[in-house]
């Protein structure tokens, strides 16, 4: 018996969750969404256990089946703040859905979901378990979810990530690592017009310090720094004494972390008299297309062709909970999720056909892996 994902179902599931706002930081909004997801495991035979948090949304995993495991990744937490649905609501129209977080990605949950129910409803494969875990935190780097992550990860034989595939439906085969460094410099304060020779600038201070920063990008390597937060100051006639800046460094090449770490802690002040500090360090791993992803992508492509599917490999600056499956040695396929554009934005939307061609998708790979 051959069953199609239900397409108005997965709308309306993927209405409901759109429209239960998670912002990361609002521990209680997730937890609403977390409450759905939990329900829905449960009604599909699902054998759910919910790992509370404090300083986040609850993380929430189901199990069926036993024996050798497939993970599946979801996040349920998106960027936007309560109250975004008032200006950005969700709407179908030509052939698209539109709303805050249907791409990234609720829309991966309900294709999980789905495929799921596919399987509870032609016979799950007996030979094997399927897990999947619904964090809360991924949006902020995953500081409460990335143990457990691992964790589960180290009991699989493959994780599939439910984040959004690229515009044209390709896999997401690899990923750059991800860092977040700070840099503090403490200057002088004096008055800006009758002292102004006592003081020590550290804005001034700074602005070396970001040009030395920005020279560390190397594109040859696809790896950049990006300062993309200053402050400091407190008012125009005050020479400040304080100033800080928040870097974004992504990587992909082995040994590019750690080059990069090293230059930024071997920074030096140029005006004397003052000091800077950094801290920070890399968040996500670089998730390689390696030997064994692309082993894992051969096999995919093998079995998506049994649907008529050609999957296509790409890759993404970005970041996700896919990035730390690399270090462990375990076959992972990112962007398995649904086909749109505009994440993280007013213009957020998705292909409504991919929703039940990726849950089939799914579906075909967890029975036969």
């Amino acid at each position: 018996m051959t069953i199609t994902p239900d397409l108005p179902s997965m709308t309306g599931l993927l209405k409901t969750l759109v429209e239960t706002e998670s912002p990361t930081h609002e521990k209680s909004a997730v937890d609403r969404v977390g409450t759905i997801v939990a329900e829905q495991c449960r009604s599909l035979g699902g054998l759910v256990e919910i790992h509370p948090q404090h300083s986040a949304g609850n993380h929430i995993s189901a199990r069926w089946g036993s024996g050798p495991n497939i993970l599946i990744l979801c996040h349920m937490d998106t960027v936007y703040p309560l109250g975004t649905l008032a200006k950005m609501p969700f709407y179908e129209k030509d052939g698209r859905i539109h709303g805050p977080g249907v791409q990234d990605m609720k829309a991966g949950i309900v294709i999980a979901l789905a495929a799921i129910a596919k399987l509870a409803a032609t016979g799950m494969p007996a030979s094997r378990s399927i897990t999947a875990l619904f964090t809360s935190d991924e949006e902020v780097g995953s500081l409460t979810s990335q143990a457990l992550i691992e964790s589960m990860a180290c009991d699989a034989e493959m994780v599939f990530v439910m984040e959004p595939a690229l515009s044209d439906g390709s896999l997401k085969t690899w990923r750059k690592g991800v860092g977040d460094y700070l840099i503090k410099v403490k200057g002088r304060a004096a008055h800006a017009g009758g002292d102004h020779e006592k003081g020590r600038n550290a804005i001034e201070e700074l602005a070396h310090q970001i040009i030395a920063i920005q020279k560390l990008t190397d594109y040859s390597k696809a790896t950049t720094l990006n300062v993309g937060m200053v402050s400091g100051g407190m008012a125009a006639n005050v020479v400040p004494d304080e100033a800080m800046a928040e870097i974004d460094m992504r990587v992909l090449q082995p040994g590019e972390a750690e080059r990069i770490d090293a230059a930024l802690r071997a920074l030096k002040p140029i005006l004397p008299d003052t000091s800077i500090e950094i801290t920070g360090g890399l968040n996500r791993p670089p998730l390689p297309f390696n030997e064994i992803n692309q082993a894992a992508f051969v096999k995919a492509s093998e079995i998506a062709r049994e649907l008529g599917v050609e999957l296509k490999a790409g890759g993404s600056g970005g970041g996700s909970d896919g990035n730390f499956i690399a270090p462990l040695g375990v076959p992972v396929l990112d962007g398995m999720g649904a086909v749109g554009d505009g994440l993280h934005s007013e213009r957020e939307y998705i292909l409504a056909s991919s929703l039940p061609e990726r849950a089939a998708l799914l579906a075909l790979l967890l029975e036969k892996w």
